[in-house]
């Protein structure tokens, strides 16, 4: 024990030397040290990760491709995080950032790898955690990259609009040629003025 004035240093001072104080304090900290993690395990629930697999641009970097696997608000902090390409682990060319804080007490983690593509190749990220049953595997897909979607969903809607205007131009063409204004010399009054 520790004292800061005078009365309590030689309180410390004397607890210090008894013996049996000393005795029972190291056996406290022993049930401490025996139930705490009984206690931490049991209160824990584990929180399942969201996970987000994405391909972004590559920079500086020999390889074309980049993909990003993000994992979100997982709970305990402790989790692994894998590459896989055609059902092997990847160990080259991946980087990771550290377990970092998400708040409320939830972390995120991201890992990159960088790749060369080739045709008809199975690329995965595999997540490990204690709030899953087994590790899941998250497949990245290339033709369902959020930017080829954008980007299909974009011409689809440019030829979309073009039909229309087409089709509403042919539609104007043909009811205008039916309607022929005929000259007429009759002029027609309202009832109550004659």
């Amino acid at each position: 024990m520790i004292g800061y004035i005078k009365t309590t240093m030689d309180m410390a001072d004397r607890l210090n030397k008894d013996p049996v104080f000393l005795i029972n304090q190291i056996w406290k900290l022993e049930q401490c040290k025996k139930i705490a993690p009984l206690a931490y395990n049991g209160s824990v629930t584990p929180v399942e990760p969201y996970v987000r697999l994405r391909s972004v641009k590559a920079v500086d970097s020999t390889h074309p491709g980049m993909l990003v696997c993000s994992i979100y608000s997982f709970y305990p902090k402790q989790i692994r995080v894998t590459w896989l390409r055609d059902g092997q682990e990847v160990t080259s060319d991946v980087t990771s950032t550290e377990e970092l804080p998400d708040g409320n007490w939830l972390y995120q983690i991201h890992s990159y790898l960088e790749f060369t593509p080739r045709p008809r190749e199975k690329i995965s990220c595999m997540v490990e955690h204690a709030s899953l049953m087994r590790p899941k595997l998250y497949d990245w897909e290339p033709m369902t990259d959020p930017g080829m979607n954008k980007l299909t969903l974009g011409i689809a809607g440019l030829l979309l609009g073009l039909v229309f205007a087409v089709a509403g131009l042919i539609y104007y063409k043909k009811k205008s040629s039916l309607w022929v204004l005929v000259p007429t010399t009759e002029v027609f009054y309202p009832e109550h003025t004659l």
